[in-house]
């Protein structure tokens, strides 16, 4: 998802193979007409060209992630070696080649996330759903590898799954018993935080508010996965902390008035219900939009 509201897409050929394809495209919901994005500079999906053509094309591709800049950081698959990446800049509708992935890394199906610094996460393998992942950060100019979690050299990045939290953290699961979560470096721009315009400053335990403001949905949809899996957390999450304790409830939203990503100073809103068992006395109530959290604003809860 774009923040003009369009839906960047990365052809794959699948049933209509073509070697040379780097075909990309726009899907605007306003009318429902798809249109060109242009051509991706470099081919993102396996189409095994160089190693057996179509008898041997997986037809896989890696996930794409929107960035706070306005870049979108597309990731490959190439069962002949390297898979490329590329860069669609939203404000010039153009896309750039960007580096290879070390070695022969590539991502067939796999996670990627967006760090609250702005840096995004991909976990990749050596070659097309091959073991040995490995885990690679994107900081806007450069591919720096980072460790993994204890599994990794046992996954293929098909395994792997992104889900981005309300602490700024981002939890790992890889269809085992064992849940990792990663602490990214870095921190959030300010200018990226939601704000909170309009709200209650009572409240009754129980009852359901509205309230308003600022990039309530972050400025991207978060994580993402190559092409039969997502995890998109662009909704807002409430949490209230109580003055006298310090303990975190999380208020269920619903209702909101967008869902749209990177909405800049455009107001918007949604519902929220206080929990039941929520402490009483003074609090501070905070929105968080992809483990980015609003100033705190204060609030009675009764």
């Amino acid at each position: 998802m774009l923040p003009n509201g369009n839906v960047l897409a990365v052809d794959a050929y699948v049933f209509q193979y073509d070697a040379t394809g780097m075909n990309s495209e726009l899907y605007d919901p306003s009318t429902g007409a798809w249109a060109s994005a242009g051509s991706t500079g470099v081919q993102l999906w396996d189409s095994a060209a160089a190693c057996g053509g179509s008898n041997k094309a997986s037809f896989e591709v890696g996930p794409a992630v929107l960035r706070p800049d306005g870049t979108v950081f597309a990731t490959g698959a190439n069962k002949c070696g390297a898979g490329h990446t590329a860069i669609y800049n939203t404000h010039t509708g153009t896309w750039t080649a960007g580096p290879d992935f070390p070695g022969r890394l590539d991502v067939a199906d796999g996670p990627a996330a967006l760090e609250t610094s702005g840096n995004v996460i991909v976990m990749t393998s050596p070659g097309i759903f091959r073991k040995g992942s490995v885990f690679i950060e994107w900081d806007g100019s450069s591919l720096t590898e980072i460790a993994g979690p204890p599994n990794a050299r046992r996954d293929s990045s098909f395994y792997g799954h992104f889900l981005e939290l309300p602490t700024g953290q981002l939890m790992f699961t890889d269809f085992s018993s064992d849940v990792e979560v990663f602490t990214p470096s870095g921190t959030y721009n300010p200018a990226w935080q939601p704000t909170v315009a309009g709200a209650p400053s009572t409240v009754t335990r129980g009852n359901s508010y509205l309230i308003s403001g600022t990039q309530f949905n972050g400025l991207s949809q978060g994580a993402a996965y190559g092409d039969d899996f997502q995890d998109a957390t662009n909704y807002p999450l409430l949490r209230i902390v109580n003055d006298a304790t310090g303990h975190v409830f999380y208020c269920r939203t619903h209702h909101h008035s967008t869902m749209a990503v990177a909405t800049g100073s455009k107001k918007v809103s949604t519902h929220f219900d206080v929990p039941v068992d929520v402490e009483t006395g003074p609090s501070q109530l905070f929105v968080v939009a992809n483990g980015i959290p609003s100033a705190a604003f204060p609030l009675t809860v009764h």
